[in-house]
């Protein structure tokens, strides 16, 4: 028996880990700003505490940290699942929806993971997972800042997994492609506040904003599989640096793998005869 403490549980990919978590007998602290729908959707269970945390506010984080130590004992995996989105072309965001974004999507994560490493040190073992997207892979025109959110959670994540992993603990990002979840909501999804008419007909205009409305609840991925296969990652002997999940996602980095070196080729000579010689 492990102790998990996951964000963002009151639904989605959230919700689905916490459940999988329990099913397989674990504790599971079970966090997000409303913890009545926890229990909605978890149920009651001694090895299950729903603490109410915004991941945001930084005077909760510690204390959350500690009510689960103080429960459980240890925390052994963390998943970093607190997130939203953001659509709409750059040139239309406020810098205020910039600054929120990255507090939730990206520093939210630092800080939470910080206040939960010196009890993995201790232990010397621990899982870190961290929920990105395909978009950290592959951008979309449409959602800039919010794929600006998810290559730096890349980037955090594989530096982050060099240095921890002397200490025993692991960590790997999980890149899921479109599932059927709540994230094309209204409540889960942000939009820019203004239209720039330059943009309209063009790749992140009027027509991206209408498949994201006939997507939503329609996507190819089933989140109840997906949450199985993060539980099968985050238990195995050794996870994965990375775990781009669903078929599109498969795909942008089985293409990366073909246009990156593609890309560079007319350059790569003169690239490297930048070196002094």
């Amino acid at each position: 028996m492990s102790t998990w403490f996951i964000t963002g549980t009151s639904r989605g990919f959230g919700a689905q880990i916490a459940g999988v978590a329990l099913e397989e007998g674990h504790n599971v602290v079970a966090t997000a700003r409303d913890p009545e729908r926890i229990a909605a959707g978890l149920g009651t269970s001694p090895r299950l505490l729903a603490q109410p945390l915004d991941v945001t506010d930084t005077t909760r984080i510690q204390p959350a940290v500690d009510a689960a130590v103080q429960r459980f004992g240890t925390i052994d995996v963390l998943v970093n699942n607190a997130g939203r989105g953001l659509l709409g072309p750059m040139e239309e965001t406020t810098e205020e929806q910039v600054r929120a974004l990255f507090d939730l999507n990206v520093l939210a994560v630092v800080n939470l993971t910080r206040a939960v490493l010196p009890v993995m040190r201790a232990q010397r073992s621990g899982r870190i997972v961290n929920i990105g997207s395909r978009t950290g892979l592959g951008p979309n025109a449409g959602s800039s800042v919010y794929d600006a959110t998810k290559h730096a959670l890349e980037g955090l994540t594989g530096a982050l997994a060099l240095e921890v992993a002397p200490l025993g603990i692991q960590v790997t990002i999980v890149e899921p492609g479109v599932f059927r979840t709540d994230f094309l909501d209204p409540s889960s999804l942000e939009l820019t506040r203004e239209t720039i008419t330059d943009y309209e007909d063009g790749p992140a205009g009027r027509a991206y904003r209408e498949r994201i409305e006939q997507n939503n609840h329609a996507q190819l991925g089933d989140p109840v599989k997906g949450a199985r296969l993060i539980y099968e990652v985050a238990t195995a002997d050794t996870m994965p640096p990375r775990l781009p999940m669903g078929r599109d996602a498969v795909e942008v980095i089985e293409r990366r793998a073909v246009d990156d070196p593609a890309a560079l080729a007319p350059w790569r000579d003169r690239s490297l005869a930048t070196a002094h010689d």
